[in-house]
């Protein structure tokens, strides 16, 4: 017997039961492949963003933006039924709580240390009584957690709070991905990314558990978009000219 595919209302149904599309985004000045940030008109720019519209416009439907802070609250809100497609980083703690579809960014996590400290590597900022930030919840606080035996990790909920103290000198590091600590160390002089990786942070397409029909099409929306230049454009739009694809 032929599968007979589902029809689009199905999908719609599914994948927007409040007839719209609502895309979860995290808010920082970050930018980024997965960060948005918000204009001075008061709408949302990012690569998330412009993913998401291109989806939504594809089912037919209104787009709706699903703001948080950082990635963790997106993965708290999963099972809440609060958003229907998002946009974030990956790892094996998350894959429980949400479905995944292809991956779009892989970056490098490192960290960036305060003007005026000695640490030069992972090995000098390793030491008792380092303080290194993280935002909360997040793949990248898990694997600096992990990676640092020393130094105390202390996760904070925005971006914006740990800029602060790392400017004030209030912290001695912040572990985020190489692209952004790079574009952070031009904003705070003397402030150096060090040269080492600690993870690989990979960012993917996700809708909520159990939702089969969406996870296809978002799944194919991906691919499509990696081939017919949607996300090359969704970049360039976004600052990232010079930022290759990186999917997996």
């Amino acid at each position: 017997m032929m599968a007979v595919p589902a029809s689009a209302d199905a999908l719609k149904d599914e994948i927007a039961p409040s007839g719209k599309l609502r895309v979860a985004i995290a808010i920082s000045p970050a930018g980024g492949a997965f960060w948005s940030t918000k204009n001075d008109a008061g709408g949302y720019a990012g690569v998330p963003v412009d993913l998401g519209k291109e989806m939504a416009a594809q089912l037919g439907l209104p787009v709706e933006y699903v703001v948080y802070q950082n990635s963790g609250q997106i993965v708290d809100a999963a099972s809440k039924g609060a958003w229907d497609v998002s946009f974030l980083p990956k790892d094996p703690e998350r894959e429980a709580k949400m479905s995944f579809g292809p991956i779009y960014e892989v970056a490098d996590a490192t960290y960036i240390v305060r003007a005026g400290s000695s640490a030069t590597n992972f090995q000098t900022l390793d030491q008792p009584g380092v303080k290194v930030a993280a935002v909360n919840n997040t793949t990248t606080m898990r694997g600096a957690i992990a990676h640092l035996k020393n130094a105390k990790v202390t996760g904070y909920q925005t971006y914006d709070e740990i800029f602060g103290l790392l400017k004030n000198g209030e912290i001695d590091a912040f572990a985020l991905s190489r692209d952004q600590l790079n574009a952070m160390a031009k904003k705070i002089p003397g402030t150096r990314v060090l040269d080492e990786t600690f993870k690989q942070t990979v960012t993917a397409v996700a809708v909520p558990l159990n939702h089969p029909l969406a996870l296809a099409f978002v799944t194919k929306f991906m691919t499509d978009a990696t081939s017919n230049g949607v996300l090359r454009k969704a970049y360039d739009n976004n600052g990232l000219k010079d930022a290759p694809i990186r999917s997996k």
